[in-house]
C-alpha cells in the first residue's frame, strides 16, 4: 500500500512538472508613460551631482563676505556666464561664491585670468573634503 501511494505521488509530480512548462499564467506588455520633464530633471540632477565632487578639482572663488551680497554676486555671475556652474559655500563666519569644477590647474588659471577682469579679488582654490 505504501509503495503504490509513493508511485502515485511520483507520477503526479512528474505530470505536474511537464504540464507546468506549457502553462502560462501571465503575459505582460509594459508601457511606460513618462513625463518629458522627468528627463530634464534627471539631467539637472546629474549635473548637480557632478559638481558636488570637490576633491582633486580646482575652483575659483569670486566672493567672500555676507549672505546677501554673496547671493547677488552669484546671481549676477550666472546671468553673464551661463556655461559655468557656481555655488555658495558657508564657512563660518563668511559666505563664499565658488565657480567652476576644473580638472587641471592650467584650465582653472586660464578661466581665472578671464574672470579677474570682472572680479579683481578672484582667486584659485583647491578645496579639501
Amino acid at each position: 500500500m505504501k509503495i503504490t501511494m509513493t508511485k502515485w505521488s511520483v507520477l503526479t509530480l512528474i505530470l505536474l512538472a511537464f504540464s507546468a512548462k506549457k502553462i502560462c499564467a501571465q503575459e505582460s506588455k509594459v508601457t511606460v508613460n513618462q513625463d518629458p520633464k522627468f528627463e530634464q530633471l534627471l539631467t539637472e540632477k546629474r549635473k548637480i551631482n557632478s559638481s558636488l565632487t570637490i576633491t582633486d578639482r580646482y575652483k575659483i572663488q569670486i566672493f567672500s563676505g555676507e549672505s546677501e551680497p554673496a547671493k547677488k554676486t552669484l546671481g549676477d555671475f550666472r546671468k553673464e556666464f551661463k556655461n559655468y556652474d557656481g555655488t555658495i559655500v558657508f564657512n563660518t563666519p563668511v559666505y563664499k561664491v565658488w565657480i567652476g569644477n576644473f580638472k587641471t590647474r592650467i584650465e582653472a588659471e586660464r578661466n581665472l585670468n578671464m574672470l579677474k577682469k570682472k572680479y579683481p579679488n578672484a582667486l584659485l582654490i583647491r578645496p579639501n573634503k
